[in-house]
């Protein structure tokens, strides 16, 4: 890879665009686009925003498009051929303390101050600062790119760009009011309330911009109507395209050993979203049948949280192993070893996990919160969210008919062979990047006539 210096990327910091095999393709091609891929964390290894990222790059690659993906920390894993653009901020998570931020990088500029205040204040403001860095840096460089992609950071830095000229669309994967709504129900301490809805208050910027934008992606039927419903997005400016999985990697693994009595799920713990709750409760009922059942978690356990808690009183802790920073191929070798996937989500925008249990031939059982009836069909067991007995019930049935099971497996793999592919992905989130470069009135697309967006002075 060459390294290129790019400055006043981000303000009084240094961006470095790093550009892969594929970045001296400048869209002269009729068919070939210049994407500026927006992600405001691109986190490989932790919830579904790095793995969006990376595939639908890499698939838009493929298809002869030039994609840079501009993102803050953490920072995303690309595959050759594919820029990256690095905004860096304070990145306040990615330390012990928050402090230890400022200690370590000092601050540079107003803009690292009001992120780091915001944040040790009990904000979110990570999504708005970045959305700022974004706005500096395509002014400047506004001519390297036909459209600008958002991966939900909906900061109002891409109403300027749109005000501006520049054709922006945004991926919404599920309106993150769905998680308020949740942590609010589950939460009895006032005081706690109050911190959550505080931390929550980017959402109000959210469904401004989303609102806003000409154009919005989601991943589901079930996302778009949230969408609609709790932002208020207009009906019409919404489209759905469904995310991918990478088959090659999730597979089955016929060669590694099967404990049939694992189950494996992917969930944060501490997250009442995905429901862990449930499934800890259902696992105790299923021990009295399956003295040798057990479960493998895809996330991490605090020490002091709810779910370590529960692991505590229901007297789990020889069954409950969790696992964190593995690698696809290790998740894939996880899913092979175990005899039962479960989702056990109170609600999902797409539902990843379950396409990728899918993917790799397991039996899954999951439940109907959001989209997982969507991506699951016919091909999997579907039960009631927030419901321990059953989920037991279901992941039982399997454990009793290990023939049906193995064929509930096949069936899975197939659907998501047929159904759910990151190329299907980037061609249809190509035709909408077309459709807005095509109604700019500044002829973004390679070869059309007419001034681009010009920086203010």
């Amino acid at each position: 890879m060459r390294l290129k210096r790019e400055e006043g990327a981000a303000q009084g910091k240094t961006a470095v665009r790093l550009s892969g095999a594929g970045a001296g393709l400048q869209g002269n091609s009729p068919r070939s686009l210049r994407i500026a891929l927006v992600s405001y964390r691109s986190n490989p290894y932790c919830g579904g925003q790095g793995v969006y990222v990376r595939h639908l790059s890499r698939a838009l690659r493929d298809l002869g498009h030039r994609v840079d993906v501009i993102s803050g920390e953490p920072y995303p894993e690309l595959e050759p051929g594919v820029g990256l653009v690095p905004l860096p901020g304070m990145n306040c998570y990615g330390y012990p303390r928050f402090r230890d931020a400022l200690s370590d990088r000092g601050v540079s500029s107003l803009r690292d101050l009001r992120e780091w205040l915001g944040i040790v204040s009990g904000g979110f403001p990570e999504p708005r600062i970045f959305g700022e860095r974004v706005r500096d840096y395509l002014l400047a460089h506004w001519r390297d790119y036909d459209v600008v992609h958002d991966n939900q950071s909906l900061g109002y830095g891409l109403l300027h760009l749109q005000k501006r000229g520049m054709p922006v669309v945004s991926t919404i994967h599920h309106p993150i009011s769905k998680d308020l709504r949740y942590a609010l129900q589950r939460e009895e301490r006032w005081g706690v309330r109050l911190l959550i809805r505080r931390w929550h208050g980017f959402l109000r910027m959210q469904k401004r911009v989303a609102r806003g934008l000409k154009r919005i992606l989601t991943v589901s039927h079930a996302s778009r109507r949230d969408i609609e419903r709790d932002f208020g997005v207009a009906p019409g400016n919404t489209e759905v395209v469904q995310n991918g999985v990478d088959t090659a990697v999730f597979r089955p693994l016929p060669e590694e050993p099967l404990h049939p009595c694992r189950i494996m799920a992917t969930a944060s713990a501490d997250v009442p979203l995905k429901g862990l709750n449930y499934l800890l409760q259902a696992l105790d009922l299923l021990r009295k049948e399956f003295p040798s059942v057990e479960l493998r978690v895809l996330g991490k356990c605090g020490e002091n949280g709810r779910t370590a808690r529960l692991i505590r009183e229901l007297d789990l802790q020889d069954r409950v192993v969790f696992r964190s920073g593995l690698s696809r191929e290790d998740i894939a070798v996880q899913y092979a070893r175990s005899g039962i996937a479960v989702v056990p989500s109170l609600y999902e925008g797409f539902g990843l996990p379950a396409a990728e249990a899918m993917a790799c031939g397991k039996p899954l059982v999951a439940t109907t919160g959001g989209a997982l009836p969507e991506i699951v069909g016919s091909a999997g067991e579907l039960v009631p969210p927030a419901n321990a007995q059953a989920l037991a019930q279901a992941v039982a049935g399997l454990l009793r008919r290990p023939g049906y099971a193995e064929g509930l497996g096949r069936r899975a793999r197939q659907r998501i062979a047929d159904h759910f592919t990151w190329d299907q992905a980037a061609r249809k989130s190509a035709e909408v990047y077309r459709g807005l470069a095509a109604e700019s009135p500044v002829g973004s697309l390679p070869g059309k006539q007419g001034q681009r967006c010009e920086p203010s002075s």
